[in-house]
């Protein structure tokens, strides 16, 4: 064993029980609604004039148990200052998602989420309220596709994946108890009544295979765990990554930049005191947001009681951006799941060796025009000039 190496391998045991930990909390899968297509469906009948009502999946876990666990890890013992701050930090972020996930369907979960993921700053409620002013209002698509369809897009293009990677996973699962898009753990799982906009299909795949699983499976090959289910705070760099997938492709269009700023006004009235029916018709009337889509952003809003991570997409976006103009690499991003605010603790550890430079190499950097738009980005961009004029939609 090298000195280089002690200090992580003298952490393995916290990594890999943390890493565990969070596995079986699974925050996402516990706050999305188990029964969407029915709460639409009632929804609609009731002429859009009753709230619906979200159910969640019982929790699989003792919360008192999760937090035994989580105090018994001897993380006092890591020697490594930087490793000892990483660990306590992780720690205190799930027990802050255990105590959310026992909040659901209270007035205290929003409290939860609001600390798990921030509010929504003056400057960014101000750039979604731009967006949605510039960009015109988008007629809802009527080309789609089924989550069968997409399902088998997803496997060809982890193929193209495995053609150099052979060793890298298929997983992908159409589901009847998830309500959106989304990679848990780094498997695809889709929506079994999923009706994707075709021109979102590509996307789609840069942003949940190309950004989320790529990580995902780079991370699990570091010895640092945590680097799969995510380093302190990494889910608003993750999104904003994957929004940068979706601009370099060419698929960040209008009406998904309308969507994005949406959630941040949903997240705002929310906060605001704002209930569903209000914000649903605000976003209908206000921002001229179709219905189905003004429905899909109020529900991922307002499940379990009221969530602010919806907020995290712009402001990650945004951020990235900032980080492109200012001349940083995204090379360390792909390491495994991290926030921009770790990528000098992931450099000293690569410069170290204790990490190894990232397995697979996302598509989307690589596809016909995406290297020329990264090189507008670093010469300075705010979100407004993601838009691109109605020739984009």
């Amino acid at each position: 064993m090298s000195v280089r190496t002690e200090p992580l391998s003298s952490a393995a045991q916290v990594d890999a029980r943390l890493t565990e930990i969070e596995r079986s909390v699974d925050l996402l899968l516990n706050v999305t609604p188990v029964n969407a297509a029915e709460a639409w469906a009632d929804f609609e009948r009731s002429d859009f004039g009753t709230a619906p009502t979200l159910r969640l999946r019982p929790l699989e876990f003792d919360p008192d148990l999760v937090r035994r666990d989580l105090y018994n890890l001897e993380i006092e013992d890591i020697t490594d200052p930087a490793l000892h701050s990483l660990f306590r930090t992780k720690r205190d972020e799930i027990a802050r998602m255990v105590t959310a996930l026992e909040d659901r369907d209270t007035s205290r979960f929003v409290y939860g989420t609001l600390q798990l993921y921030g509010g929504v700053t003056a400057p960014l409620a101000r750039a979604a309220e731009e967006l949605l002013e510039t960009i015109p209002p988008q007629a809802p698509s009527t080309q789609t596709v089924t989550a069968g369809v997409f399902a088998e897009a997803a496997r060809e293009e982890l193929e193209r994946y495995r053609a150099v990677h052979p060793e890298l996973p298929i997983s992908v699962e159409v589901r009847d108890d998830v309500s959106e898009l989304m990679v848990s753990f780094g498997q695809l799982l889709i929506p079994e009544t999923a009706a994707i906009r075709s021109d979102r299909v590509q996307p789609l795949l840069h942003h949940e295979i190309g950004t989320h699983v790529i990580t995902y499976q780079n991370g699990a090959r570091q010895p640092l765990q945590l680097l799969t289910i995510g380093l302190p705070g990494y889910d608003e760099t993750q999104e904003g990554l994957a929004l940068l997938a979706e601009y370099l492709t060419g698929g960040l269009d209008p009406r998904r930049l309308r969507v994005l700023a949406g959630r941040v006004v949903a997240v705002e009235q929310l906060l605001d005191g704002a209930e569903f029916l209000d914000l649903f018709e605000s976003l209908r009337t206000d921002y001229r947001i179709p219905t189905r889509t003004a429905w899909s952003i109020a529900i991922r809003v307002f499940v379990g009681g009221g969530n602010v991570k919806d907020a995290i997409y712009l402001r990650g976006i945004s951020r990235i951006l900032d980080l492109l103009a200012e001349g940083g690499s995204l090379d360390p991003l792909f390491v495994g799941k991290l926030a921009l605010d770790h990528i000098p603790l992931i450099q000293e550890l690569l410069e170290r060796e204790v990490l190894h430079p990232p397995w697979v190499r996302p598509r989307w950097l690589d596809v016909p025009g995406a290297p020329e738009r990264l090189d507008r980005l670093r010469a300075g961009a705010s979100v407004m000039d993601l838009y691109e004029g109605e020739e984009a939609a």
